[in-house]
């Protein structure tokens, strides 16, 4: 084993949970209640103006519901929410005279468009790139404690093999017209998919049982261990020890 398990112990739920009491967040400016309610109020306005599609109807909807419990989940629904944002403030998705500028104040309409497309497009970047860099991280933590050999290796081109399988099916979804909820949909069942593996190798025995139950926790999974993609549990035992 490359590096010991002596001292570590189960990160669940619970365990992170007094971790972060230490830690309270501070309060919320209330800037944050006033302009949700602004918000809130201008969209019951529009909706009253203008029917919703289908589409843009379960976007007003997920805005009532409460805020998914995993931390994980959450960083998923902000992207998707961020997309569809992004969606219906494109140029071609516009109305009409908004897109032909036909009057002043709908140039300086455009103008305020063009100014929340800018953050929110950096802020979904941010967003890719930190839960990218994280599983990336977390993975390769789990690598230290797995056999620095051909066993290694063989977990690592599982792991692409999977992630390229996964990927190709959200594009087959794309291509076949899928929207930014279907997509996400899928992206989060892949998740899923993920954290299934990886608490079902806490039946398995040797390192794999030591890791999953040190640095995973099972079957109160801590979110950020969820990421890892392993071998198929029929090749499990080739790895134990």
């Amino acid at each position: 084993m490359a590096s010991s398990t002596e001292g570590l112990v189960p990160i669940t739920r619970a365990f992170l949970a007094r971790y972060y009491d230490k830690y309270p967040a501070p309060a919320l400016s209330g800037d944050v209640a006033r302009l949700t309610a602004e918000l809130l109020s201008l969209s019951d306005v529009l909706r009253k103006e203008s029917s919703l599609t289908s589409g843009e109807q379960l976007v007003a909807e997920a805005v009532g519901h409460d805020p998914p419990h995993k931390v994980d989940e959450n960083l998923w629904k902000n992207r998707e929410h961020i997309e569809e944002i992004l969606y219906l403030l494109d140029k071609s998705n516009l109305p009409q005279l908004l897109q032909e500028k036909a009057f002043p104040e709908d140039a300086e309409i455009a103008v305020c468009i063009e100014d929340l497309q800018h953050p929110l497009q950096r802020t979904l970047e941010v967003l890719e790139i930190f839960q990218s860099k994280n599983a990336d991280y977390v993975f390769n933590t789990v690598m230290t404690y797995m056999p620095q050999d051909f066993r290694g290796m063989l977990i690592r081109q599982q792991r692409e093999r999977s992630e390229r399988n996964r990927q190709a099916q959200v594009d087959a979804l794309v291509n076949a017209g899928g929207s930014i909820r279907d997509r996400y949909a899928l992206l989060w069942n892949q998740q899923m998919e993920r954290r299934r593996q990886l608490a079902q190798l806490g039946s398995a025995q040797g390192v794999y049982k030591t890791v999953v139950k040190y640095l995973v926790g099972v079957p109160q999974v801590c979110c950020l261990f969820s990421f890892c993609s392993f071998l198929p549990l029929d090749w499990i035992y080739i790895f134990s020890l």
